[in-house]
């Protein structure tokens, strides 16, 4: 892999999983917040989630693969690498150990509600998304800008 390809790979993931974030958060919740009923709310969150997460397990292989790969080729180790990669990469590990929790958590007691029509359960299940969601994508924010200056600050 050259450096070129895993460059462009990492920063591919990076922006499939933070722009995903950003359109379901800032685009999409709230125009079905404001025109569909809790019961179509919560079918279609089902199914842009069915839909999206398999992308978000791509982007963090891709991500971890490419960024492991930068760092030993690009830095030759971790102790050689500057001070921002320390910091995307803890903040990196930090957004998948939140997305697991949500996929593995919230995401399939949601599934399992709707698929019940329990649509107060549905519910509750969707607001932890949502809250856990919005800490990822500020997380993500904050690694793009960190990956954006640390190269002109390092």
């Amino acid at each position: 892999m050259t450096h070129a390809l895993a460059m462009t790979l990492h920063i591919l993931s990076a922006v499939v999983w933070v722009g995903g974030m950003f359109f379901a958060y800032m685009a999409l919740r709230p125009v079905a917040a404001s025109q569909l009923e809790p019961p179509q709310r919560l079918q279609l969150w089902v199914g842009v989630f069915a839909r999206f997460f398999p992308w978000v397990w791509a982007s963090i292989i891709a991500l971890v693969a490419s960024g492991f790969w930068i760092i030993l080729n690009v830095y030759t180790s971790m102790n050689a690498s500057p001070l921002f990669v320390h910091i995307m990469l803890g903040l990196g590990i930090l957004m998948i150990l939140i997305f697991m929790h949500v996929f593995f958590a919230p995401y399939r007691r949601l599934k399992q509600a709707v698929n019940a029509q329990d649509w107060p359960t549905a519910g509750s299940k969707l607001a932890q998304i949502r809250i856990l969601i919005a800490i990822n994508l500020a997380l993500g924010l904050t690694v793009v800008v960190i990956a954006s200056a640390g190269r002109l600050l390092a």
